[in-house]
């Protein structure tokens, strides 16, 4: 009888809640793993869409030209400004987004009588939207942290006046920022400053990105091997950056706003809300300024993407 029971519970596998913990696991390890990676070109990134003119000009000419100022004036260790805190928001974050996604993949595919990667577009988009739309608990926190620290180099007194001291540790005399001070500072209600517009990235962003990454996969699968099976890790990676730099394009205005509300820290913030935001920068910088840094994010944001769906995969195989 005992070993009836046994064989019961093994034959049905994991309990859901089991599952669900394994799902989250897997998508923290991922998201960790990429973010670690490209993480010098999200700094580049966050520079580029939140300069503004001086004296006519713009700070940086582009990438290349930001990337090199922020090792000539920063050193090396500028350019991992922000890591650990985006560390620390990412690893729920994308557990939550990569493991919502999955299971409601599972679930829309069991309702449509058909395999999670033969999900239909429509299907695919929804499950899509809906992790975009749990992960921003955890994002807008993270994100508003990272961007203040990225950006503080490049008005260090302007946050340092602002925070009062609390968002700075004084090293040699200057004013350094950091992740608990700006959290001290901002409060809770402050930490989720720019929640529209992070949804208003995040979710389109989904909505787009899981549906592209299983069609683009499942196609590179077919044309590769046949289409027999589930696609391989490798078919995984490359399905999800191609995904990724089509969402990352499309999604960059929403970026750009968001990145420019979160990155003050100024009693009084330079913007009443999003739609006054994207106004002025509309009248003063033209249409143009909602596409900065849209190379670098696409650069960032696609192998980010592919990393991750691909470790998320391997664990899943792996582990089960």
């Amino acid at each position: 009888m005992a070993a009836q029971q046994a064989s019961a519970v093994h034959a049905d596998g994991p309990s859901p809640g089991v599952k669900l913990l394994a799902k989250l696991g897997n998508g923290a390890i991922a998201g960790v793993t990429g973010v670690s990676i490209i993480f010098p070109l999200d700094m580049v990134k966050t520079r580029l869409q939140n300069q503004k003119p001086i004296n006519g000009r713009l700070p940086y000419s582009g990438g290349i030209d930001c990337f090199r100022q922020i090792v000539a004036k920063e050193g090396v260790r500028g350019l991992y400004r922000g890591l650990v805190p985006n560390l620390a928001g990412v690893t729920p974050e994308k557990a939550i987004k990569l493991a919502v996604n999955d299971i409601m993949r599972g679930a829309l595919a069991q309702h449509a009588g058909t395999k999670p990667e033969k999900l239909p577009v429509v299907y695919g988009a929804l499950a899509g939207a809906s992790a975009g739309l749990c992960q921003v608990i955890a994002t807008n926190p993270m994100e508003i942290v990272k961007i203040q620290m990225q950006v503080a180099a490049t008005n260090p007194v302007a946050v340092s006046s602002a925070a009062g001291g609390a968002a700075t540790a004084a090293v040699g005399g200057a004013p350094r920022v950091t992740a608990m001070g700006i959290v001290r500072e901002l409060g809770l209600r402050g930490l989720y400053k720019g929640t529209a517009a992070t949804l208003l990235r995040d979710v389109p962003f989904s909505l787009l990105f899981f549906p592209l990454q299983a069609l683009f996969a499942q196609r590179i699968h077919e044309g590769v091997q046949g289409g027999h099976g589930k696609p391989s890790t490798l078919c995984v990676l490359a399905g999800s950056t191609v995904a990724g730099v089509f969402a990352a394009a499309a999604v960059t205005p929403a970026d750009v706003v968001k990145t420019r509300l979160q990155s003050s820290s100024q009693p009084s913030p330079p913007y009443r809300n999003m739609a006054d935001c994207a106004r002025r920068i509309m009248q003063t910088e033209g249409p143009r300024a909602f596409f900065k840094g849209t190379v670098p994010r696409c650069l960032t944001t696609a192998p980010l993407f592919g990393i991750a769906l691909m470790m998320y995969d391997l664990q899943q195989k792996v582990l089960g």
